[in-house]
């Protein structure tokens, strides 16, 4: 069962009950992510998530671990584009241990200027480390494609250029910005009662301080593609990904876009991993996946292969979008595409972390919760008529932008041959 509380100082209180699990799950979120950073400061939400566990008033960064690892706990943190989490996950009888770490951390962090300048370092090797994985650093040329000018175009973890500019004052001062209790959720989900939470939040609620809540640009609504962007470096394999600029989380149109990327590329099963894996053998990986944030979305195919291949591989891609948007689904792949996703959502059940985590993401960003039960009804209730009729809406080259990591410069040209809609190049070099 989900219940959520606001406090008066606008703090709010998240649990989801399983009474059969033995552990607890805590999450405390701020409404802090790259999309609320000017671009001076691109960055800063993720260096303020590190900084947190560089030590506090009452515990060295050794006792912020040793408080948690010590009760056989763990401890962990992500910053997204809209949210940033702290959470920690251990026996249910442990949960004031974990919330008074987790709030010591939130509010009581020294952000000393000796470990500012080392944890500087530390996350430009972060950097440094996606910027040398193809896979990963053609997804951030992808964003920076699809939201061009914009806060969801640059990198979460920010530049070394913005990196290096930052300082203690900035870094504060946007964390008093965030951190405060009205843009402040806390999660717990396992064996534990909302009473129980509720009560062990009201306790500490006084500490948080109280502030306006921030907000950030709406998105660029016009798509900007077609568009490619082809980056040559020496690399053994080409990657590619292809976006699809989509809608927000709000919108009812996410349902048939999930079950669009799971036809798509979702498993094995998938059109794409059948056809360009276990049919003609041109690719190792190709997933799809979407995202949805407060005001608009993508839709990412994604995968790597031979130079040579890339051309015969986004010619299968894009007659599959291009079917999808002019032909109902077949009633029987619709079917494994939404048991599928009943399956996954059925497992999450069982897991205490991946039930906080999705209080977080439905507690920042909407204005209440969908059960687990009523997140399947919806999806269930998607018929193949909807999805070709969603597919049509997103499925076109006005909305597509493709980044592409590769050694072989001419796979420039069989990008914009095999893309519908005379797409724009932007080219660029490794350094």
């Amino acid at each position: 069962m989900y219940r959520i509380s606001r406090l008066p100082n606008g703090l709010r209180v998240a649990t989801a009950e399983m009474p059969h699990m033995t552990s607890v799950s805590v999450g405390i979120w701020a409404g802090a992510g790259s999309r609320y950073e000017p671009a001076p400061l691109n960055g800063a939400s993720h260096f303020i998530e590190h900084m947190l566990f560089k030590g506090t008033r009452r515990r060295s960064p050794l006792e912020i671990s040793q408080a948690v690892e010590g009760i056989g706990g763990y401890l962990n943190a992500f910053t997204s584009e809209e949210s940033t989490c702290f959470y920690s996950k251990a026996r249910y009888e442990c949960f004031e241990d974990l919330l008074d770490v987790l709030t010591d951390m939130y509010l009581n962090s020294r952000f000393a200027t000796e470990d500012i300048r080392k944890e500087r370092e530390v996350i430009k090797e972060e950097v440094a480390q996606y910027y040398d994985e193809p896979q990963q650093y053609v997804l951030e040329l992808l964003n920076a494609l699809q939201w061009p000018a914009q806060p969801l175009g640059r990198p979460i973890t920010g530049t070394f250029e913005t990196l290096d500019a930052m300082n203690r004052r900035h870094l504060t001062s946007f964390l008093r910005q965030h951190y405060q209790a009205g843009n402040t959720l806390i999660c717990a989900a396992g064996r534990i009662t909302h009473r129980q939470a509720l009560r062990a939040v009201k306790a500490l609620a006084r500490k948080f301080p109280q502030g306006a809540t921030p907000t950030f640009s709406p998105a660029s609504g016009r798509p900007v593609g077609p568009v490619v962007h082809l980056h040559w470096r020496k690399t053994e394999q080409t990657q590619f990904a292809l976006g699809l600029r989509t809608c927000s989380r709000h919108d009812p149109a996410r349902w048939a876009l999930r079950l669009l990327s799971v036809v798509l590329g979702e498993n094995m099963s998938s059109r794409l991993f059948q056809k360009l894996r276990e049919d003609s053998g041109m690719t190792y990986s190709i997933q799809s996946s979407v995202s949805f944030f407060a005001d608009t979305g993508d839709l990412v195919i994604a995968g790597g292969l031979d130079a040579e291949k890339l051309g015969p591989a986004l010619d299968v891609i894009w007659q599959e979008l291009a079917d999808l948007a002019s032909r109902p689904l077949r009633i029987a792949e619709l079917r494994r595409a939404r048991d599928y996703v009943l399956g996954q959502i059925d497992l999450s059940l069982e897991n205490t972390e991946s039930q906080m985590m999705n209080l977080g993401e439905q507690g920042l960003g909407w204005d209440g919760f969908m059960t687990p039960s009523e997140v399947k009804d919806a999806f269930s209730r998607v018929t193949a008529a909807e999805i070709r009729s969603v597919a049509a809406r997103f499925f076109r080259p006005d909305r597509c932008s493709l980044a592409v990591i590769s050694s072989d410069k001419s796979v420039g040209r069989i990008a914009l041959r095999e893309l519908p809609g005379n797409p724009q190049l932007v080219q660029s070099l490794s350094a």
